[in-house]
């Protein structure tokens, strides 16, 4: 969500904001990382904020609030821009994507109480990984029983069958509702209206039908 004006205003520049060419990104990252530049890195940073809240958007279904989710993907925003190298002519989104999603990640996990008290790699690929594989299993040429799907995705993830259906379970309930208003009026804006969209970003579709004797095959290949 996005309570605060503070809020509101950043995604409103953030969406504003212009793309960079390849040529002009490569020269504000020389100039941020040669001559320490700030109004280079600031250039920089505020045309990449529409990755941040785009991927943060993707986190919604945690219940966390999407301004918080912002914040921590502007800090891996950062540490991005700290280690990037202009010389390897990679673009400077493509190597941020990580350090943005690693910093989401670790504030949910720090914050959600399903996975408080720390998990193992395996364990943080499940809650990441689960409701998106089910959804899309679910889309086989055949209905899949709980049994069926919690061996599947045990095998793909690693973990054990009562792992997933204990984090299946736990994310059919989560911590807090994105409807619940902001205000204590009944008529105060609810958090799902602060949402970037609920449409699905490209490459979150899928076909509409899975050959069961595949699915092993493609879960391996989703999780890349």
């Amino acid at each position: 969500m996005m309570e605060d004006t503070a809020g509101r205003i950043m995604v409103r520049a953030a969406m504003k904001a212009p793309y960079l060419e390849r040529d002009e990104e490569h020269r504000l990252a020389l100039l941020w990382k040669e001559d320490n530049d700030q109004n280079a890195l600031h250039s920089i940073t505020v045309a990449h904020m529409r990755l941040v809240i785009s991927m943060a958007s993707k986190f919604r279904h945690y219940g966390l609030p999407l301004g918080d989710l912002v914040q921590e993907g502007h800090v891996g925003l950062l540490e991005a821009a700290a280690r990037f190298e202009p010389e390897r002519e990679v673009r400077f989104s493509t190597y941020a994507t990580w350090w943005i999603r690693a910093s989401m990640q670790d504030y949910i996990l720090r914050n959600w109480s399903i996975v408080r008290g720390g998990t193992s790699s395996a364990q943080k690929a499940l809650f990441f990984n689960l409701r998106r594989l089910r959804a899309r299993l679910a889309n086989g040429t055949e209905p899949l029983s709980n049994a069926t799907l919690y061996r599947e995705v045990s095998e793909a993830l690693g973990v054990s069958e009562a792992d997933v259906a204990m984090m299946d379970s736990r994310l059919s309930a989560p911590d807090s509702s994105l409807n619940m208003p902001i205000a204590d009026d009944a008529g105060s804006t609810e958090r799902m209206d602060f949402l970037i969209s609920d449409d699905p970003l490209p490459d979150e579709i899928v076909g509409d039908k899975i050959d069961v004797a595949r699915r092993s095959l493609w879960l391996r290949e989703a999780l890349r």
